[in-house]
């Protein structure tokens, strides 16, 4: 029989793991590039995504040789995102009911996400999820964004256990990456917009939050 999992802490992605928000992006980026003469194409899409921003900024300002600053473009950015967000925004299937398993097994949670505090605070407030985690780590706090390991690295430490002691759960190749470079039981849950990436990487391609396995691993099962 194998050896269970040691999870000591459960640390999630942010955008397209917890909410949709991968989707309000786009209409972010569409926005913001039709304004300029430009379309928001799936290939900047997949170049952009999982990066902190303003990394994914640079990679826009490149691929379409614009020439505002990436200040300019992450004001307009949070300007449209934070209009979009409460008609658009919504929790990814089994969030709920893994939180909640998470909590009734008294592990502790966090949040690690390349979005900006700024927006990472208001997508958490509007389902009032902040206050159920330890902290949050976005991509203000750290010097190195996704894919390398120093969020996750920055979460384990803070969460006081070794990485490998900690359940990452991403949706990008990006994000995982860095979770699992970091030594973190990594689990992908993709959605649209990174099915068929390679996930080689990681421990689980799921389908969704609640999935028995993830489940399972929480309650120290597997």
């Amino acid at each position: 029989m194998p050896e269970k999992r040691n999870i000591k802490a459960v640390v999630l992605d942010m955008d397209g793991t917890m909410f949709n928000s991968e989707q309000i992006y786009n209409a972010v980026g569409d926005s913001v590039l039709e304004k300029r003469g430009h379309s928001f194409t799936n290939d900047l899409k997949m170049k952009m995504m999982g990066l902190a921003t303003p990394v994914a900024l640079q990679v826009m300002i490149d691929h379409c040789d614009l020439t505002d600053s990436i200040a300019t473009l992450t004001d307009e950015c949070h300007e449209v995102f934070l209009d979009l967000m409460p008609s658009q925004m919504k929790k990814m299937p089994g969030l709920d009911t893994l939180l909640d398993q998470i909590e009734s097994v008294g592990l502790p949670k966090a949040v690690a996400t390349s979005s900006t505090r700024k927006l990472a605070q208001a997508a958490l407030r509007m389902f009032d999820l902040e206050k159920r985690f330890e902290f949050i780590l976005t991509g203000d706090d750290v010097t190195n964004g996704k894919p390398h390991p120093e969020v996750y690295a920055s979460a384990a430490e803070k969460l006081k256990i070794v990485p490998g002691q900690m359940l990452a759960i991403e949706d990008s190749v990006v994000g995982s990456k860095a979770a699992a470079a970091s030594g973190a039981y990594t689990i992908a849950i993709p959605e649209q917009h990174s099915e068929g990436g390679d996930f080689s990487h990681v421990h689980h391609i799921l389908d969704r939050l609640d999935n028995p396995i993830i489940l399972q691993l929480v309650s120290g099962r597997i």
